[in-house]
Formats: C-alpha cells, structure tokens, sequence
C-alpha cells in the first residue's frame, strides 16, 4: 500500500520550523482524548511530536484519530505551530504538529507491555518479545552508542594502518579453553566444522602473510556456562601487530580507549593506563580482575602471627599457608546474622571460615579476640590503620583460596554498602601472569594458564627446563571497572619455542601436528615477532553505556541457560535432516 513519507523525523522539529508543513511517520506512543480534541505522541528511533487533531478545522481526521491506540503505526501531514503549553522535557517540547491528514498505515494489538523506560517489566518477557524491547528509547540509545563505538574503532585503526580481514566462521576444532561448537559437514559424514572461540591461529596466520597490522571485529562462540556478562556468540574487536613488544600492543589499545572515552563520553584519560603485576593484584585485591574504584585492600598478615597460638592461625602457617585480611570501616555495626552472611559467602570460594574481630571500647573485641595475644591485637590495629566502629575480617587458608575468598568478600561488602562510585572508570593493565597454573596430579605436567601459542617473558626463559611453575607469560589483560575486557600476548613465532613448550604440556609431536600443524607448517616459511590483543565490543560498549547487563547491549542476546525466548532456539530439527548428515540422537544420562 501506498502511504505518506515522512519529511522530517519526529526528533527534528524546532520553533523555527513553524509554519511549515511535514509529514510524521512512526508508532503511536501515547493518545489524549480531551473532550473531543485528541492529542497523540508519534514515535520513532529520533525522538517524539505531539501531533493535534482539531474536529473544528479538520473533522473527518480528528474521527478517524479516534481509533488511534498504542504502537498503530501512522502518518500524519500538518502544519508546526508553537504549543501553548510547552514540554521542557522534550527537545521538541516547544512544538506541535496540527494534523490536516491522517493515514493508519497499520494496526496493533496490544502489546504485552507499555512501550515505555520508566515501566518495570521482567527481563523474561522484555526478552520474549524482544523486538518490543528494542522499540525502548533507552535500549535505542544504546544500540546507537555501539554503532558509534565501532565507527569510532575501525577509523582509529584505519588511521594507524591496520587492515581489516575477515577469517573463517567456520574452521577446525582446536582446543582453546572452552567447548566447541560444532557444525556437521553434510558433504564430509562424520566429520564436523567448528565455530571460532577466537580468530587466534588465523591472525597469526596473517602475520605470516606479512600483514603486519590486521583488525576485525569478529564474532565469537564458546559453549560455556553464562553469567551476566557473559553469552554464548560475542563481539571481539581483534587485532595483531607484527615486529612488536607488549607495550606496543598496550600502547595501540590504550589510543584507541582514549579515543572512545574522547569523544563518547567527553572524558580525557590520563595516559599510559597504569600496569599492575598479576602478583600485586591478587595480594591487594584477592582477584586478576581487580576494580580498583574503592578500597577495602587486602591486607597479608603471616608476620603478625608468626609466633601465635592461636590455632586457626597456627595450622595456616605451619601448612606453608596465608593468613590475610581486610578493614571493613564501620563494619562493626553489623549483626551477627549479616556476619553470618559474609561468612557463608567465603565459604563459596573455599574458605574454611572467616575470623570477625571488632574494633570498640579501645580495643578488639567479639568473635575471636580471646585468643590474640595483646601484642598481636596491637600490630592488626597498627597494619590496618583501624579505627573505633572497623570490623576486621581474616581468611587463613591456602594462598590463593585466602585471597580470592578475600576477594570476593570485599566486592560483595562494596556492593552491600554502596561504596562503588558510579561516575567514574578505572581503567588497568595486569601483566606477568603466570605461564602455568598448577601440575596435572594424573600427568604431573604444567597446565598452561593461556593458550598455548603464548610467549614466555624473554628473562625467565630458563625457568621452563628448571622451575615451569614460576615462569612468567609475556600476556597481558586489560581490566576496566572490576570487568576483564581483553586478553592478550606476545606469540611463539618460532617451531623449536613451540616444540618446547608442547613437550612440557604433554603435547606429543604427533598430537601437536594433528591439532595445530597448519600453523606449523607456515612457521617453517618464516613467522615474525607478533603479538595481539582482542577486547570484547560487547563489553565495553556495556561500561560505556553504564550498564552491569551484557543483554542489554545485544540486539538478540541469549538467556542464562543460552536459550532464545523469542524464536525459541535452540530446537528440534527434522528427522530428515539428521539422516541426511549422518547424526542419531542419544539421550543423555
């Protein structure tokens, strides 16, 4: 059907375009009958107009306005005029538009939700009818700032030389840190595709081509368990650089999150970024990811209880382990049921419980004071610098498990007590993370804590044939507000380096040829020093958006369980099919 195009958007009109006439086309967002004059809010992605229909001048549009109702999808020709009663909540508060024609170019029905930001609607039924959702003006807005984002990232490259190359979507299954998923080969039965968790072998690749600065913002996907921020297919903003060190890759990506801060929220960051070891941030923050907006430091107190007798402390020492601790500054309000609270919420991450002591009437009370020595309750006043009304709050275990413990406990206490300052970011480069994580007790081999085309730091390179464990990767991670935002390292370029380090993983020559021998191959023709880094869109248009909900920053994003509640994905698919690719479906037990 034919129907009236709009001249102007529904965000354009200003008082100096009274007089003239224009055409609206967008959705009905709000209609006021007053008494026979009908007032409606026409709607679309650039804003709102009031549009008036008068039944003294124009009788036969002002009845047809009487079958309006919410999300019709009209057009509507009149003349701008001043509005008697201006709206200063609205850019084009000041105007309005007298209809003279009116054309329904299409009914609705109800929706199942007002279309509305201020209307509480669960995230469930915002995600059912998700096309909806989208029609939100706060959800628009944001799908806007990413478009902006990426218009902002690839000229940034562009301008620094970089090419954009897209990489296969559907490629060999490589073991990269999490599931596969897999696409079965009609034409090969038996044999799968899978869908790239990272462009990682490929972007080497194309360093071996000799482009020397490549950049894609690519699709991922990793079957793995969700969270918040986190969904199955996501957005990398990837990039490689050849004939570079680690601060090079830094120093590119801290250009381009200066840029973004630039000039999406106007703010100037403060360059370089500063680094932090993966060392300092787990002693001070219990996590690799620290958000380092507000205190609550943790605090290692191995040498205040060096000589104690209290058993708790005693047993951590004696088993080589850490005894740690925070300053939750007037924490000693809290009830024992809240204390209660942070003790199971320890006892989540490992811990075998947690220590409370009081600060009150000039000394440490409560919990476990009775057996501090009054010397040892001089030094943990003295070390936290605590005050009348601190509580402090002590894990004794494991190295690690005191501290992530420790760390969790501290951001779960900032999220209790609001002391996250919203108006500001915190951006962080961690480095030196350790190139293995821990022996295998079945293979009594390393575990390699990245990928493991990483590079090892040039200095501890002789740690791997004498003490694996304490070598140091030549990574990196860039962490804003607590959020890892991307990850990235230095590359082995050369196949006797990555030789080396598959025979120290258990990797047989055989396996590794299997597995990754493309990328072998091309290593024998070549490779140069290369490195890259690749931080997640999705992500960081959710901080810039001032957003905690991944979701909110996909057009069509999954659920927890990784389900489509609008189309219903994943589904059954014909048995027909199946056969045709050679599948049979066993249920699991």
């Amino acid at each position: 059907m034919s129907f009236l195009k709009r001249t102007v958007t529904c965000g354009e009109l200003r008082p100096d375009h009274a007089g003239q006439q224009v055409i609206l086309n967008g959705w009905v967002h709000v209609r006021r009958d007053l008494g026979g004059m009908i007032f409606i809010d026409i709607r679309d992605r650039y804003g709102l107009t009031q549009a008036i229909f008068e039944p003294t001048t124009h009788a036969d549009v002002a009845e047809l306005a009487k079958e309006l109702r919410s999300e019709y999808v009209v057009a509507v020709r009149g003349t701008v005029r001043m509005r008697e009663n201006p709206n200063s909540k609205l850019p084009t508060g000041q105007i309005e538009v007298v209809a003279e024609e009116l054309q329904i170019v299409n009914r609705a029905e109800l929706p199942p939700f007002e279309i509305n930001d201020d209307t509480a609607v669960n995230e469930e039924m915002r995600l059912r009818y998700r096309y909806l959702d989208m029609r939100r003006s706060r959800l628009q807005s944001i799908f806007l700032l990413r478009h902006r984002v990426m218009q902002i990232v690839r000229t940034y490259f562009d301008e620094h030389g970089f090419v954009e190359i897209e990489t296969p979507v559907l490629m060999k299954s490589t073991p990269e840190g999490a599931r596969d998923y897999l696409v079965p080969s009609r034409l090969h039965n038996g044999k799968f595709y899978a869908l790239p968790q990272s462009p990682q072998i490929y972007k080497q690749l194309l360093m071996v081509s000799g482009f020397d600065r490549y950049i894609q913002i690519v699709k991922c996907f990793r079957d793995e368990d969700l969270r918040a921020d986190r969904q199955p297919e996501f957005t990398q903003i990837d990039l490689e650089m050849s004939f570079v060190t680690q601060e090079d890759v830094l120093n590119i990506t801290e250009g381009m999150l200066a840029r973004l801060w630039k000039e999406v929220k106007g703010v100037t960051l403060h360059l370089p970024i500063p680094r932090m070891t993966y060392k300092e941030a787990m002693a001070r923050y219990g996590t690799d990811k620290p958000d380092t907006r507000f205190g609550l430091e943790l605090q290692e107190l191995n040498d205040v209880f060096v000589s104690t007798e209290f058993g708790v402390m005693r047993s951590a020492i004696d088993a080589g382990g850490s005894i740690t601790g925070l300053n939750f500054t007037g924490g000693a309000a809290y009830s024992r049921k809240l204390i209660d609270e942070l003790t199971e919420h320890v006892r989540t991450y490992g811990a075998k419980g947690l220590v409370w002591l009081k600060v009150a009437n000039g000394d440490i009370e409560g919990g476990s004071a009775k057996f501090l020595s009054d010397q040892e309750k001089t030094a943990l006043r003295e070390r936290f610098a605590a005050q009348e009304g601190d509580m402090l709050l002590i894990v004794a275990d494991q190295w690690r498990t005191s501290h992530v413990a420790l760390g969790a406990l501290r951001l779960e206490i900032a999220r209790r007590e609001n002391l996250i300052p919203k108006d500001r970011d915190d951006l962080l480069f961690i480095v030196d993370f350790p190139m293995f994580e821990f022996v295998d007790d079945e293979t009594g081999k390393p575990v390699p804590a990245h990928h493991p085309f990483t590079s090892v730091r040039p200095e501890d390179a002789h740690l791997l044939d004498t003490d694996p464990l304490s070598a140091r990767a030549n990574c990196y991670d860039l962490v804003i507000n607590g959020y890892e935002l991307a990850s990235g390292s230095i590359r082995i370029y050369d196949r006797e380096t990555q030789a080396k380090i598959f025979d120290l993983i258990g990797l047989t020559e055989e396996e590794a040829q299997r597995k990754f021998g493309f990328l072998l191959d091309a290593f024998r023709y070549g490779a140069p020093p290369h490195g890259g880094i690749a931080p997640g869109l999705d992500r960081l248009v959710m901080i810039l958006a001032g957003t905690d909900n991944i979701r909110d920053v996909i057009a069509f994003p999954k659920t927890t369980s990784a389900t489509s509640l609008m189309d219903n994905a994943p589904s059954e698919v014909a048995e027909a099919q199946l056969r045709e690719l050679g599948i049979a479906i066993v249920k699991r037990i």
